[in-house]
């Protein structure tokens, strides 16, 4: 007797069933990424606070951060950056050495949800190489400020990792840890916000 396929979908608060292997735009909804991400830990938790950093306020902070750098950029490029790890609502968020030891199949299964949630939202499948990058230099001075705010690192182990941040981009930004609940509003907001101004 042939084994039954392992099971690769979960089902979301919204009612949604979400094919991991084959998610569609039509399964993705805000209010399931919001929660999920409000509820998923950066660093592995291993931040100092009585609240976990959680990958809805990096988010915000990355939205934030990359408006910064680029203010002429289209309102769909923020979104694009508030959306950066949508994913991660459903895959949790791995630090880089694990994503290295498991492999590509991360990687894949990270694009495949990237795509349908782009399209979800209006968003091309797939960024342009400029944006993604914009994105991503945002992310990385995120992770240098988190680093040295809340996870431990000197400012030197930081920069040698990630980089240090020219101190305009991060002028009067502080790391904030907040309750999911209030977390989980505030991603909602700048999302309902952002989609209006589209």
């Amino acid at each position: 007797m042939p084994a039954k396929p392992a099971r690769a979908w979960q089902r979301m608060l919204s009612g949604r069933r979400l094919d991991l292997l084959d998610p569609t735009p039509v399964d993705i909804e805000i209010e399931d990424i919001a929660h999920g991400l409000a509820f998923v830990a950066r660093w592995n938790g291993q931040t100092m606070g009585d609240f976990a950093y959680s990958v809805a306020e990096h988010s915000l902070l990355v939205e934030d951060l990359f408006t910064r750098m680029n203010p002429k950029a289209p309102v769909k490029w923020r979104l694009a950056a508030l959306l950066h790890d949508a994913p991660e609502y459903v895959i949790g968020d791995m630090i880089s050495p694990v994503k290295a030891a498991v492999g590509p199949g991360y990687g894949e299964l990270d694009s495949r949800l990237t795509a349908a949630i782009h399209l979800r939202f209006g968003l091309p499948a797939a960024l342009p190489k400029t944006v993604k990058a914009h994105i991503k230099r945002a992310d990385k001075i995120s992770a240098w400020m988190e680093a040295v705010q809340i996870a431990g690192f000197s400012e030197t182990e930081a920069s040698s990792f990630f980089g240090r941040p020219k101190p305009e981009v991060t002028d009067g930004l502080n790391i904030v840890l907040r309750p999911p609940l209030e977390t989980r509003m505030a991603f909602l907001g700048r999302h309902t916000e952002l989609m209006g101004q589209l």
